[in-house]
């Protein structure tokens, strides 16, 4: 299952803690996609998924916009 999560406007440190509280409801396998717009998610959201087990399975860029592909461990 995939979800996606929108998370531009957000600042340091909102789209890590909506990423973490969304995949809590996802089961072991599901992916969320989360976009950003927050120049410290470049940092922020890789560190997240190494600290909490996750797959960061991609890292796009469409403009302003980062886009996350986060795979739940």
């Amino acid at each position: 299952m995939t979800q996606d999560l929108d998370a531009t406007g957000l600042l340091c440190p909102l789209p890590v803690l909506k990423a973490r509280k969304r995949l809590s409801a996802l089961a072991s396998g599901d992916v969320l996609v989360v976009t950003t717009d927050d120049p410290a998610a470049i940092i922020d959201v890789p560190h997240f998924c190494t600290e909490a087990g996750h797959a960061l399975e991609g890292q796009d860029e469409d403009g302003p916009l980062m886009i996350w592909t986060i795979r739940k461990a």
